[in-house]
């Protein structure tokens, strides 16, 4: 490609991007790259109104003289720069450290831009990630690669590969500052980039290109489809969705619904949701119950032919409260309140009460003498027979007389406490809601 080419090329994918526009206020993050040197010089000459930002992350010796580089670039353009220097907590030669490095940018982007923030992500680093991804993670969602736009930052550059950003700079005698870091095949990124890529290019010289083609196109598609799994998490009645629902859809779709709920869960974070793990949902009993965790603290709850998820850490059950009656008292998420009479959801007898009962949570090996049975049962079967999801029953209230099971709300209530011609005490339990 001659030098007219690649200016006249970078330009226009710059410009057809939509991501820069004339008199637009953006911040450009500078490292003093071909590729970065590159979008400041093109972003200038787009008409944005144009500043920059250089985040020195003093992780090699010299990385001080990128600064100056910088400083040349944006004074030879009237850009105003800043630059911030940061330390890093995590160890060198790690991804962690990169994802660090990464965000820490991001944060102090989002402090100084006033309108969006531009990064030089090129064709070439949208094959490396979607390389990268693809051999780490399965799934749909390794081959979209890094959106243009998220939020604020803007990624103008995305058509055009590295060859060709460098190409611009030679042809507009841009000076600029190779990062040695860049080669450290200790980062997985540098072994794709020096080791995986170069194999593919003797396939195809334009692979760069062609990957990250393909990915701006399944993106383009992967909006079609999420916005299809949300009308049907919708028309399911989500975000609890029959399991039988689920089976009646294409299996495709049934994933991707099941993701879009999983992430709906988590606060709209990526999560995981492999064939074999739709398949084990999709595989419970209409009348059994489980659990599957899905990483990241988000686990599918599927019980009695329904499945919701839930992400975080799971709460502890409730500390044991005395219940005096006639009076009130809360256990967790309920409230129970006991008096005189037999308006209640459990009617119980008064003797066989006493004056106070314990309210606690279920314990294993718990087991009581239900009304009617004849003999004793677990709680652990009678919450089964009853249907009371496995998630709720670590909160679920139990009601103790002198060490005695006397009652489990909407479950069982004991045998030595049915209600005869004396005195009877109605227990009424409610919820709050959510």
């Amino acid at each position: 490609m001659t030098a007219p080419d690649a200016t006249d090329r970078v330009l226009s994918a710059a410009r057809r991007s939509g991501l820069i526009a004339r008199g637009d206020r953006l911040l450009v993050l500078l490292s003093g790259g071909a590729d970065s040197a590159c979008l400041l010089d093109v972003a200038v000459r787009l008409g944005a109104r144009v500043s920059a930002l250089h985040v020195d992350h003093g992780l090699r010796a010299g990385s001080a003289d990128d600064a100056d580089v910088c400083r040349a670039l944006c004074e030879a353009r009237g850009v105003p720069l800043a630059v911030q220097r940061i330390e890093l907590r995590s160890v060198a030669g790690t991804g962690n450290l990169q994802a660090e490095a990464r965000e820490r940018r991001y944060e102090l982007a989002e402090r100084h831009a006033e309108g969006d923030y531009a990064t030089a992500h090129t064709a070439t680093d949208q094959a490396e990630t979607v390389l990268y991804r693809l051999a780490v993670s399965p799934g749909r969602r390794a081959l979209l690669g890094m959106p243009a736009r998220r939020g604020r930052l803007v990624r103008p550059l995305l058509a055009v590969s590295r060859d060709e950003t460098r190409a611009y700079c030679r042809a507009q005698g841009i000076r600029w500052t190779d990062d040695p870091t860049n080669d450290d095949v200790r980062f997985a990124r540098a072994r794709v980039r020096h080791r995986v890529l170069p194999e593919l290019r003797e396939l195809n010289p334009a692979v760069d290109r062609t990957i990250a083609e393909t990915a701006a196109q399944l993106r383009d598609e992967a909006e079609v489809l999420d916005r299809a799994a949300s009308e049907a998490l919708e028309r399911l009645g989500g975000p609890t969705v029959a399991v039988a629902a689920l089976a009646e859809l294409p299996p495709a779709l049934a994933r991707v619904v099941l993701r879009r709920a999983a992430e709906d869960a988590a606060g709209e974070r990526s999560v995981p949701l492999p064939r074999r793990d739709v398949e084990r949902i999709l595989g419970v009993d209409g009348d059994g119950t489980s659990t599957i965790e899905l990483g990241g603290g988000v686990r599918a709850l599927v019980e009695y032919g329904w499945v919701r998820f839930e992400a975080g850490r799971q709460p502890g059950p409730p500390a044991s409260v005395p219940l005096t009656i006639p009076g009130s008292a809360t256990f967790g998420p309920w409230r129970l309140d006991a008096r005189a009479g037999t308006d209640g959801d459990e009617v119980l007898d008064a003797a066989a009460l006493g004056a106070e009962v314990a309210v606690r949570a279920w314990r294993a090996g718990d087991r009581m003498r239900p009304l009617g049975l004849g003999g004793s049962k677990s709680l652990q079967d009678l919450f089964t027979d009853r249907k009371v999801p496995r998630v709720e029953r670590a909160s679920w209230p139990v009601i103790e007389a002198e060490g005695e099971i006397a009652c489990v709300p909407a479950v069982a209530v004991g045998e030595r406490f049915r209600p005869g011609d004396g005195p009877r005490v109605a227990l009424s339990v409610t919820r709050a809601p959510g």
